[in-house]
């Protein structure tokens, strides 16, 4: 046969068995028929290099490693979902889209899994892959397309030339991470915690090989170009042009028909063999969409309907303390190991002694466990009928079991505290906090990782994290640091130390009392951390004093961290090691009598989406930002896992609590 048509011919074989395999999950040949095929083609290729095309499926087995993060703008924003929880709360949705419609005007609703994976943006031109990103911030996210290559349930090319940007989520079947954990356990490795957070971390490898060798899959669930007049009608023409699709959407014609669909793929749900945990809903017709609009952050023809956290049952086996930052000690229930919520869970917050003492949770108790806010397993409560005989309450510990040091509780505190400030425990929780998202963003540098580097002495403070790339070959002698992991977290220490803003150090370094948005007002005062450090004290109180937002309180919180000898030391030598973190030019905001002038808001506990992102809309619609619940403060938005205090001083200062739904409401006007 000609080379060229036996190429065309096992292309287009190849591709119907991957979507056949990784789509359908029904293979219609064996392992070994489906490698023949694939190495005739490789030595077709090779015998004749100028067959190979970027639609080729050897063009997926991934090549040298990336080169760093590249950051790659979203032509069309991805939106994050409002949430709804009740049948209550989906009705209200339903009269908020039928009040922004036309009188009488038809409504067609699609119902559809809410997939819990990793975000992803793909787009074709001209028929072919050209473009995979992750997610972000919805406005900005990170080049994964030679990642995304290697994903077979992917085609690399379609049979249409038009441009494709397409929506969807990456995901991981639950027998393949089984499968996994069980290897990772055999080889003494941490096993992944849910298969959310091991497709985010697989994606956005550096080592495309690597990617490669992942199960990936993906479905798509959204075509950003309207090619078609309807969502509905978008879904079938994305799989009748062989894209995947989870394929378990429902046209529906009222809200009854949606609640519906929600009670059926409930009882559904656990025998797919990827995780979901919802529903998401939206209008069918595009049209009706551009009607509604959407707000800064999300869309108004769309929601989530939420599932209700799943509790379950299992054994506390000890009760330990993990130490803080700030030198907090916070109980923690070491738990049987169960599955809650997608997630293998062996570990739950007591939040405090007081907590502890309320509940009375006691070393053989059976337990109900669920997740707060989908995220952070916690303790419900004690199934007192099963306790064991002899089980005796929990004594707190005198001792730092960290380092030793007597601990102290404050009057009126819930929390015990170690007081050294050399605690070894103390820095552990500081540098991880250092290194989050929200602070210095230090990829691959875990809680494991962390407490190897303090123990062996490599990291004594936070600057010493800069210091690393100098001491590779002591990196190498720790456990399971192989080349490519040294070299992987030695590039994210040096993006981190050239491309942060000085807000997020602030924000890293964990001033008290000084939260991001405060860490933000005084970056753009002082704008990079060699400035404030230099300013005289007397200098930056009169200066601060002037700053709208920043309070006296506060400013002598920073002005005191600055003036102790170790933090001082610390800030010096991260200049020293080149630290480089500038405050850009903040855009002017200007809001003409918006929703929210006149009001102020704080906003805590776990939310549904980034508090900075939240910060912004409050911003936007004219309001003010408050770090904490102060007198005059209007608005307390309360998410999950609420601490007393902020409720305190909410119900002290007359500040009415609202949810973030309550808060969409007010910023749509």
């Amino acid at each position: 046969m000609n080379p060229s048509r036996r190429h065309s011919q096992l292309c287009r074989e190849i591709a119907e068995h991957d979507h056949a395999y990784y789509v359908l999950d029904v293979p219609k040949i064996s392992d070994r028929q489906y490698d023949a095929l694939f190495a005739e083609l490789g030595a077709l290729e090779r015998a004749h290099p100028e067959l190979i095309t970027p639609a080729s499926p050897t063009q997926r087995v991934g090549g040298s490693a990336r080169e760093g993060v590249t950051k790659v703008n979203h032509e069309h924003p991805m939106l994050s979902l409002d949430n709804t929880y009740d049948e209550a709360q989906l009705r209200e949705f339903d009269r908020r889209v039928r009040d922004g419609l036309k009188s009488g005007a038809v409504v067609h609703y699609v119902a559809e899994p809410k997939l819990d994976g990793a975000s992803l943006s793909v787009v074709y031109k001209d028929g072919l892959f050209k473009l995979g990103a992750t997610r972000g911030d919805g406005k900005v996210g990170e080049d994964v397309t030679e990642n995304v290559r290697t994903i077979r349930a992917i085609p690399l090319s379609i049979p249409d030339a038009r441009q494709h940007t397409l929506r969807g989520e990456v995901v991981i079947y639950k027998r393949d991470l089984e499968r996994i954990n069980e290897l990772r356990l055999a080889n003494d490795e941490e096993p992944f915690a849910n298969p959310r957070n091991a497709a985010s971390g697989w994606l956005r490898l550096l080592d495309t090989r690597q990617t490669a060798e992942r199960p990936l899959r993906a479905f798509f669930y959204e075509l950003v170009e309207r090619h078609y007049p309807s969502h509905h009608a978008a879904l079938q023409a994305l799989d009748k042009l062989g894209l995947p699709t989870h394929g378990l959407h429902e046209l529906c014609t009222s809200v009854d028909e949606v609640l519906a669909f929600i009670e059926r793929f409930d009882k559904r749900r656990d025998s797919l063999p990827y995780e979901t945990d919802g529903v998401v809903v939206k209008i069918d017709e595009l049209v009706q969409r551009d009607l509604l609009g959407k707000t800064s952050r999300f869309p108004r023809w769309a929601i989530a309907y939420k599932y209700a956290a799943e509790q379950v049952t299992t054994v506390v086996r000890g009760i330990e303390s993990d130490v803080g930052r700030s030198g907090a000690l916070t109980p923690v229930a070491n738990l049987d190991p169960v599955s809650v919520s997608g997630t293998v869970v062996s570990r739950a917050s007591l939040h405090n002694i007081d907590y502890v003492a309320e509940k009375d949770v006691r070393v053989g108790d059976s337990v109900v466990i669920e997740k707060a806010g989908e995220i952070i397993p916690q303790v419900v409560s004690v199934e007192l009928e099963k306790r064991p005989k002899g089980a005796e309450p929990w004594t707190p510990p005198t001792h730092c079991p960290a380092c030793g040091h007597a601990v102290v509780r404050a009057q009126d505190m819930a929390a015990l505290r170690c007081p050294n400030s050399k605690c070894t425990g103390r820095l552990k929780a500081l540098v991880f906090y250092f290194t989050r998202r929200t602070g210095m963003d230090v990829d691959r540098l875990g809680w494991s990782l962390i407490e190897q580097l303090v123990d062996a002495g490599l990291v004594r403070d936070l600057a010493d994290i800069f210091a690393l790339p100098s001491k590779r070959e002591q990196l190498l002698q720790l456990p399971r640091m192989g080349d490519k992991s040294c070299d992987n977290l030695l590039a994210s220490i040096e993006s981190a130390k050239q491309g942060r803003k000085f807000s997020q150090l602030l924000t890293a370094l964990g001033v008290p009392l000084l939260g991001s948005v405060a860490a933000t007002t005084v970056a753009q005062h002082y704008r990079n951390l060699r400035a404030l450090l230099h300013a005289p004290a007397e200098q930056v109180r009169s200066e601060l004093s002037e700053v709208h937002g920043i309070g006296p309180k506060l400013t002598d919180s920073l002005v005191n961290y600055f003036d102790d000898a170790h933090h001082r030391a610390v800030a010096e030598k991260l200049l020293s090691l080149g630290v480089v973190a500038e405050e850009p030019e903040r855009e002017a905001l200007v809001v003409v009598d918006g929703p929210l002038s006149g009001q102020s808001f704080c906003v805590t506990g776990v939310l549904s989406r980034p508090r900075d992102a939240i910060h912004a809309d409050i911003q936007k619609a004219g309001g003010e930002v408050h770090d904490r619940v102060k007198k005059g403060t209007t608005y307390l938005v309360a998410g999950d896992k609420v601490g007393d205090t902020k409720r305190k001083a909410a119900q002290k200062h007359g500040t009415k609590v609202i949810t973030e739904q309550d808060l969409a409401a007010l910023v749509a006007g």
